[in-house]
């Protein structure tokens, strides 16, 4: 069965991502925790059995030390809902039969919560990995559901809640991940960071990269 994963990314431009951390922490820490959390989502990428299809919010720039199974692709739409309908059909034109999509805002996801995914789909329409903050880390499915992106709220406390009701609506199956905390803001990095203190991370951070987790 072909299997996918879709990673949606910005361009690391200083005051261009993580704005919400920035107002917190500044302009400079913000883009050192964007790119970490970039390096850290591919570096456990590593370990998951499936093409990576990398949607990118701005110039592509395709890395050419990528591995043969990365393919590079330009998000389109006027918002988020549309990003991720348009690069869901792209990807299920290809012939996958089971497409997940991330971001790269939560540090606590692993390549095993991923893989797993992948085996719920063989059993439920969708698959759906809640954020603490109301939307969600994870979306996996099973078949083409663009309907799914249509009457809902992007950037809002309801985005997960909102998704589930539609799905119902359309007559769905869906199977809930665990929730998860993305890092937005500064309470988020500090909350985290005092978590890292007490337990082992699920994998280290990428070579030549600084943790901004530590203290």
């Amino acid at each position: 069965m072909k299997q996918a994963v879709i990673v949606f990314q910005k361009i690391p431009e200083l005051g261009k991502v993580k704005t919400r951390l920035a107002a917190g922490i500044g302009d400079e820490e913000a883009l050192r925790v964007y790119v970490f959390l970039v390096e850290y989502i591919h570096q456990l990428l590593k370990e998951v059995k499936a093409d990576i299809h990398v949607f990118v919010d701005g110039k592509i720039s395709p890395d050419s030390t990528a591995p043969a199974h990365y393919f590079f692709h330009a998000q389109q739409g006027p918002d988020l809902g549309a990003r991720m309908r348009a690069a869901f059909k792209h990807v299920f034109s290809l012939g996958y039969q089971q497409v997940v999509i991330i971001g790269t805002d939560c540090y606590e996801i692993s390549a095993k919560l991923i893989t797993h995914s992948f085996t719920l789909l063989a059993e439920t329409d969708l698959v759906v990995g809640p954020a603490k903050d109301g939307g969600y880390y994870l979306l996996g499915m099973s078949k083409p559901t663009p309907e799914l992106f249509t009457a809902i709220p992007w950037s809002t406390s309801s985005v997960c809640q909102d998704t589930l009701s539609r799905a119902e609506g359309l007559g769905l199956t869906a199977s809930l991940l665990p929730v998860l905390r993305d890092i937005d803001t500064a309470d988020d990095l500090g909350e985290l960071a005092e978590r890292l203190n007490i337990r082992e991370k699920p994998i280290g951070p990428p070579p030549k990269t600084s943790n901004p987790f530590s203290k």
